[in-house]
Parts: C-alpha cells; structure tokens; sequence
C-alpha cells in the first residue's frame, strides 16, 4: 500500500464534507441559471410567444435536473463501490497481517509529525479501539460511518438545478413581453454574480476573479444563444 492517499484526509469528513455538499449545491445552482437562461433568451430571440417560452424554459429544467440528478446518482455510486472495496480489502488485511498494518499505521502517524515512540502508542490505541476505523480514516480518507450517498447527491442535485434554472424562466415568461428580455439578463447576471462570489467564499478564494467569470460566462451564453435564435426566428425557421 501507498501513503499517498493521507495527504487527501486532513479535509476530508466533518465540515469539509459539508463545504463539499453546499459547493456543489451552489455550483448546481450556477448550472441551472446559466443552461436554462441560455435556452429560453435563445429561444426569445426567434418568438415572442409566451408560450414557447414557458414550453422550453420547463423542458430545460426538466431535462437539466433530472440529467445532473442521474449524472450524481451514478458518479457517486461509483466513489461509495470504490469505498466500499477499499474497506473490504483493509478488513481482510487487518485479519491477515494485524502486525504489519500496525506497523504501516504507525509509520502513518510518524509521517505526520508524531515521533516513532508516540506514533507507536498511538497506532496500539486506535487499532484496540477500532483498527478498521483507525486505518480507513488515517489512510483512505474514509469514515466507514459516513460513506457517501448517492440518493442524497442525486437529490441534491436536482433541487439545486431546479431552484436555479426557475429564476431565469419566471424572468421571461411573467413580466410583459416589452420588459422580459433586459429583466432575465439583468436578473441572470445578478444571480450569477452571487454565485460565484459565494462559491469563491466556499473556497477561500478572490471573489472578484470569480464573479467575473461567471458574469462574462453567462453574458456570452445568453449573447450568442439570442443571436442565434434572432437568425432562425428571422429566416423563418
């Protein structure tokens, strides 16, 4: 075995697993903005019909949630599979070798700053403790208590993609048909703003970078969807 994977750990559970979750939420959400805004601005640009408009803005929510929902689900389930053989294959070597695992967790230890007499006794109270525990947390990264979920990503998923992608159709289908294009960017940019500056803050990066990226991103996906819809709409397509 590998120490490389201990290097992973030190954020790994807790409050980083949170920030993890909430990120992904917010990220979800950023997707659900800037997709949908995309397809019904594009779609504004060929009709004016109210219509359509809510017709394409419900089938990109749709489409989109259950897509990011379904791609979670199995993304995870892969990780909680892959955990779950880590685990299997640490159980069997705990029963086979206990002394070489308890040599290979102290070195764990050792590595991480403890000298070789503290590492050594701390290695024999946590593998009297719980040995699969100790192993899975201080060289997998993994708390066998908290495997990931693959239900709670889907779900989470699509909510997240949902609450964003409503705000871009509500824009565009309830003001009146003058109004409805500059209130779904300017709405849209807002939103996108917001998110990454939050997801900047999750990160404990710059949020100024980050606002902008996502504000030019989005700007430039509702720019060249409406030209082209304003060329299909105005060659009769």
């Amino acid at each position: 075995m590998t120490e490389a994977p201990v290097h992973d750990e030190a954020h790994g559970g807790g409050l980083g697993s949170r920030l993890n979750w909430l990120r992904a939420a917010v990220l979800g959400a950023n997707d659900g903005v800037v997709s949908t805004a995309g397809l019904v601005v594009g779609v504004a640009g060929a009709t004016g019909s109210q219509a359509a408009l809510l017709t394409a803005g419900l089938a990109g929510l749709l489409a989109g949630s259950m897509s990011m929902a379904a791609g979670e689900y199995v993304s995870v389930s892969t990780q909680r599979d892959s955990e779950k053989a880590a685990l299997a294959v640490e159980r069997r070597e705990l029963k086979e070798r206990p002394e070489a695992e308890l040599a290979e967790l102290t070195g764990l230890l050792a590595a991480r700053g403890l000298s070789p007499d503290v590492a050594r006794e701390a290695a024999e109270q946590l593998t009297e403790r719980d040995a699969l525990r100790a192993h899975a947390r201080v060289e997998l990264g993994i708390d066998p208590d908290e495997l990931t979920n693959p239900w709670h990503a889907a779900w989470a998923s699509f909510l997240a993609f949902t609450v964003g992608a409503l705000l871009p159709l509500l824009a565009i289908v309830l003001p009146a048909a003058d109004d409805r294009l500059w209130i779904t960017v300017l709405s849209v940019l807002a939103a996108l703003a917001f998110t990454g500056w939050w997801s900047a803050r999750l990160g404990a990066a710059p949020p100024a970078r980050a606002v902008l990226r996502n504000v030019v991103g989005g700007a430039l996906a509702m720019g060249v969807t409406y030209a082209a819809g304003s060329l299909l709409g105005a060659a009769g397509v």
